[in-house]
């Protein structure tokens, strides 16, 4: 489910590209035989290493696991106050990895936002075309939101949301169809297939209510695990990437 296995690279461009350092500096990394595959110390620079999934586990440098290989994807849980950004003001998701990660090459991106008052499910990747896969329209991969309210469900949202007839303002298509679960009287399950800027907020405000509270917890088929904290991440498997398409189809 993700990109083509990347050819070998050499151990100082890989490293380099991993944020590890310029290629002068990963050179002093191998000097000092700070780098080991498979237990093994590599003494040479031009050394080819394949890309794997278990590359992380096989590597050392430093003493510890290799970083995510290129052609990873990772899920976040993203607390209050941080930005899905790289250049706003204030605190970013990006600041909650190793600070190499930010400078690695290709970059790692969040596939789609979540604004600052939003918390929940965010998955990051460097893999430019599983990231387009996830977010492109015709995939109509789902996104679920528990929303907290100012006022009282009237009744008539869920059919409003499931229409595929709301209009917001500005727009000028239609939200696709999109599917309302009550759980009480100020707080509901909404789930939809696009991505549009602040869409949950604004479906809300179409039908004269406001979101205070905003939660994602689930994208397509995966899930946001119950035992990851807030600001803590971890790396997706196969299988789990593999979820994600498995609720390609809308709500409605």
């Amino acid at each position: 489910m993700s990109a083509k296995p990347l050819p070998a690279l050499r151990l100082d461009r890989l490293l380099s590209n991993m944020g590890y350092g310029s290629r002068r500096e990963v050179q002093g990394l191998i000097d000092a035989e700070l780098v080991s595959l498979d237990g093994t110390v590599i003494t040479r620079a031009e050394a080819k290493i394949s890309i794997s999934a278990d590359l992380s586990e096989r590597m050392r440098v430093r003493g510890a696991k290799l970083d995510p290989p290129p052609g990873f994807i990772v899920l976040l849980h993203k607390p209050l106050g941080v930005t899905c950004s790289h250049k706003d003001a204030g605190p970013l998701v990006y600041s909650l990895f190793p600070p190499r990660w930010g400078r690695r090459e290709p970059p790692l991106s969040t596939v789609g936002r979540l604004d600052k008052d939003t918390s929940g499910l965010l998955l990051l990747t460097d893999d430019g075309d599983l990231l387009h896969r996830i977010i492109s329209p015709r995939k109509k991969v789902t996104k679920r939101y528990r929303a907290g309210l100012a006022r009282p469900l009237t009744g008539e949202e869920a059919a409003i949301f499931a229409s595929g007839a709301l209009l917001l303002e500005g727009d000028d298509k239609p939200v696709s169809p999109a599917l309302l679960e009550p759980l009480g009287p100020r707080e509901a399950w909404l789930t939809v297939t696009e991505g549009r800027y602040h869409l949950v907020r604004r479906m809300f405000a179409a039908v004269g209510n406001h979101v205070e509270s905003l939660h994602r917890d689930r994208i397509g088929g995966l899930e946001l695990p119950h035992d990851l904290a807030a600001g803590q991440y971890r790396r997706l498997s196969p299988a789990e990437i593999a979820c994600i398409f498995e609720a390609e189809a809308s709500p409605g």
